[in-house]
């Protein structure tokens, strides 16, 4: 297969309706809440964004292995899935607010988000191209 064939291909996840939701509406409450500083309610600025953000990050994990890979029919083993989801929630919900409680919270409703966020990324968006 030709590299630009490829290349067309392992990006495919970026096309996906989900994802663009996902990294739009994730974008937009970033925006607003860091670079316009505009209030929104709590559960949107915490477990809405945690949930959105999962399926953001993994496609783009899942875009860069098949790049790196020149696998376009690469899929995220369930084994990778389950540890962005470990490592998402113990860095931000653990380590994070124990190294700089100052800036970082830890909510354990946060852990539940990412997991709905890695589940949507599995269901919908980790396929072949």
């Amino acid at each position: 297969m030709a590299y630009h064939g490829h290349c067309r291909l392992a990006l495919a996840p970026l096309r996906r309706p989900l994802f663009g939701a996902s990294a739009a509406l994730y974008g937009g409450i970033q925006l607003l809440t860091r670079g316009l500083h505009q209030p929104l309610p709590g559960w949107v600025t915490s477990w809405l964004a945690d949930a959105l953000a999962m399926p953001v990050i993994l496609t783009l994990a899942l875009v860069v292995q098949r790049l790196l890979r020149r696998r376009p029919q690469l899929v995220l083993p369930d084994a990778w899935l389950l540890a962005a989801w470990l490592y998402v929630s113990l860095w931000f919900e653990l380590l994070a607010p124990w190294l700089r409680p100052a800036r970082y919270t830890a909510d354990w409703l946060d852990v539940l988000a990412y997991a709905l966020g890695t589940w949507a990324f599995r269901r919908w968006l980790n396929r072949p191209a």
